[in-house]
């Protein structure tokens, strides 16, 4: 790896910073975030743009020869697309086929006819945490708000009550849990172990979507009352199909992956044998890649066979699937870009070097770099890249419980209050049909409440473990 120093980064990885190294290194880190900000957000340039932009400045500060920047860069883009890129893709076909089949349909109508009024919250917050566990955030949201703003209009509730319940566990699931890009990337920067992390990660998400959804949902309905506006009701994908698949076989293939996963990391806690067989086997089963595989090629036949579907109709699924998250990929790609000339830099090791003297949590401290980041950017996907990049130098002597707790730290970070920088912040204004004041006192104290919550749950989680 091309190690990138402040002192024309002719020195060895090894040799200590000095403290003006320190000093002209946080200069080059700020202006490489603030560049990246502005770009975003005041010249409304695309982040994939806007992360290599602020690369390069990051570089330019730092002292680095623009080539070792470059190459950096271009290391931290092709391992990261190489860790997660497929991982992604896989997630997208499954998320694709789970909505084209009307299995996402039959979850919803299925959970909703056992919801009693009083329970409906409870039930949108369960339905956004099973269909969210596979799919992006922005595609849950375009699946659940038809079913949001029906059950509100024909229940007559606000849609608070019913919205904020489906959008935390939406929120919570892209934030915490894999194969979602953030988590993925963020596990990889830190060396942290998967099925650990997802395991934990379910443990952190309960709580915390239950908290910022059912409950706070509550006081947000008092705060905004409005009623589902007529016109962004759209038709549902099932409406056009002849039969969809069952809500058995439908349940148990989204959560095929998440089993796999959570089986190896059971076989390794109970073996802890690298050379016994049984371990080496699930090791391969519950590696993210076969498990997510797995569950796609599953889905063909459960999801795309139960509804009807030619194999050139699950071909042209698929097909569709890939497109929509290009724009992604190249985003998660130049963040691991921007990370990985961050970690060549030395960045990590000054602030190892800094932080020794603040007894401040590292799970806290990764906490606030990816608030400051997520208020900065608007997106949670950058934010969880560049804190993994800041902070994964303190993850060496973690635990792999500790290790697992840091990712999810700077995953609850990623989500801090959403504002006007943020594609999502517009979503949902748009969809529900609210005023700016109105989604930040919904949308934004529910993003803030997801992030503080988790956080909280995590430092405890980190008391125990």
């Amino acid at each position: 790896m091309t190690h990138l120093s402040v002192e024309m980064l002719a020195a060895d990885a090894t040799e200590p910073i000095t403290s003006a190294g320190h000093a002209q290194l946080g200069i080059a880190v700020l202006a490489g975030i603030a560049v990246i900000v502005l770009l975003i957000t005041k010249f409304k340039l695309h982040a994939f743009l806007s992360l290599i932009i602020g690369t390069l400045v990051l570089g330019a500060v730092a002292g680095a020869p623009l080539d070792k920047a470059i190459t950096s860069f271009s290391t931290g883009l092709g391992t990261t697309v190489a860790g997660t890129g497929v991982l992604i893709a896989l997630g997208a076909i499954l998320g694709k086929l789970l909505a084209d089949s009307g299995g996402a349909d039959q979850i919803v109508d299925t959970i909703l006819a056992k919801a009693s009024r009083r329970t409906m919250p409870w039930a949108m917050v369960l339905i956004a945490g099973i269909v969210g566990l596979p799919i992006f955030f922005e595609v849950g949201i375009v699946l659940l708000i038809p079913v949001v703003l029906l059950v509100a209009k024909r229940g007559n509730f606000s849609l608070m009550r019913i919205g904020i319940p489906a959008l935390a566990g939406l929120s919570v699931m892209h934030g915490l849990i894999p194969p979602h890009p953030g988590p993925l990337v963020a596990i990889d920067a830190v060396g942290a172990n998967l099925g650990v992390t997802l395991a934990l990660g379910v443990v952190v998400a309960i709580p915390t979507a239950i908290i910022a959804g059912p409950l706070f949902s509550r006081y947000a309905a008092r705060w905004v009352d409005i009623r589902p506006p007529e016109k962004m009701v759209p038709e549902r994908a099932s409406d056009d199909l002849e039969k969809r698949p069952g809500f058995g076989i439908t349940v148990a293939t989204v959560l095929l992956p998440v089993v796999m996963m959570l089986a190896k990391a059971l076989v390794d806690v109970v073996i802890d044998d690298p050379a016994a067989g049984a371990q080496r086997v699930f090791d391969v089963v519950g590696s993210p890649l076969i498990a997510l595989l797995t569950a796609v090629v599953v889905a063909m036949f459960t999801l795309g066979r139960a509804a009807g579907f030619t194999r050139g109709r699950i071909a042209v699924t698929v097909e569709k699937s890939l497109a929509p998250i290009a724009g992604v990929l190249l985003i998660v790609g130049a963040g691991g870009g921007f990370k990985q000339t961050l970690v060549d830099a030395g960045v990590g090791q000054m602030i190892l070097d800094v932080s020794k003297g603040w007894h401040l949590s590292t799970l806290l401290l990764a906490w606030l770099i990816a608030v400051t980041i997520r208020l900065a950017t608007g997106s949670a996907t950058v934010a969880t890249i560049s804190a993994a990049g800041l902070v994964a130098p303190l993850a060496a002597d973690m635990s792999t419980t500790h290790g697992a707790l840091l990712v999810l730290a700077i995953g609850c970070g990623s989500l801090f209050f959403s504002h006007v920088n943020d594609a999502g912040f517009w979503l949902v204004k748009e969809y529900f049909g609210m005023s700016v004041g109105q989604t930040l006192k919904t949308w934004s104290v529910m993003e803030t409440l997801i992030s503080v919550v988790g956080i909280i749950c995590v430092l405890l989680l980190s008391l125990v473990l």
